[in-house]
């Protein structure tokens, strides 16, 4: 007796942004580019591998410094996926292992800085693209950039730096009073010296104030006129 086996045709449409992976009973057949596509459902299997641009956010830490205060950073990274059979093959889960060398630059690059280094220049934080990029490029993974996104200073250490910048502040704020109090000082002084180097000034001065509505003037009947 013999017995034909009919085969299940089905048709899979790749996106332009998408690579999928067709595996032949386990085994990787080929990569399919976009378009439409016809396989064996029965015997095939297909993992479809989005290429488009992503970003990956490593949230808040507390790390060290390398002067030993505490500072809670997050960090993102911009990659994307340029061969999809190593970003499938190569580990479990290629995600994982960038998020955690994205950790470990991180943990590295605030430990060779001071907290008032890296609070007073955050692009220290951003030098360390080419050393996750190296740490992934066996994945199949392009990493274009590397930042930190978020200082979080924790709370005694805010509240002195609040301090500080109050502190700052308010010394401005008096020097600025000290330098309009000094001005309107030397501005009495010239003003004391003209008159008494011009009498008849003081006596025009005089008259013009008396001119105004509402203004009261009591002469010294001792002055001599």
């Amino acid at each position: 007796m013999f017995t034909k086996t009919m085969f299940t045709k089905t048709y899979a449409t790749v996106m332009d942004w998408q690579r999928t992976l067709l595996y032949r009973d386990g085994v990787l057949e080929r990569t399919l580019e976009p378009g439409r596509h016809r396989y064996d459902e029965k015997r095939c299997k297909l993992v479809t591998v989005d290429m488009r641009p992503r970003m990956l956010q490593v949230v808040g830490q507390e790390l060290l410094t390398s002067d030993g205060l505490s500072l809670r950073v997050s960090f993102a990274a911009d990659w994307a996926v340029t061969d999809p059979v190593a970003f499938t093959v190569a580990a479990q889960s290629a995600e994982v292992v960038l998020y955690g060398a994205v950790q470990e630059v991180a943990r590295d690059l605030v430990a060779a800085h001071t907290l008032d280094e890296l609070v007073g220049d955050r692009v220290l934080l951003g030098s360390g693209t080419a050393t996750v990029a190296a740490a992934v490029e066996r994945l199949g993974i392009r990493v274009d950039a590397v930042r930190a996104k978020d200082l979080m200073l924790p709370g005694e250490l805010r509240k002195a730096a609040l301090e500080t910048v109050l502190a700052r502040e308010r010394g401005r704020a008096e020097l600025e009073r000290a330098r309009a109090e000094a001005a309107a000082l030397r501005s009495l002084a010239n003003t004391a010296k003209l008159l008494t180097d011009n009498p008849v000034l003081l006596r025009l001065r005089t008259l013009q104030v008396a001119a105004s509505p509402g203004a009261k003037v009591v002469l010294d009947s001792r002055e001599n006129v």
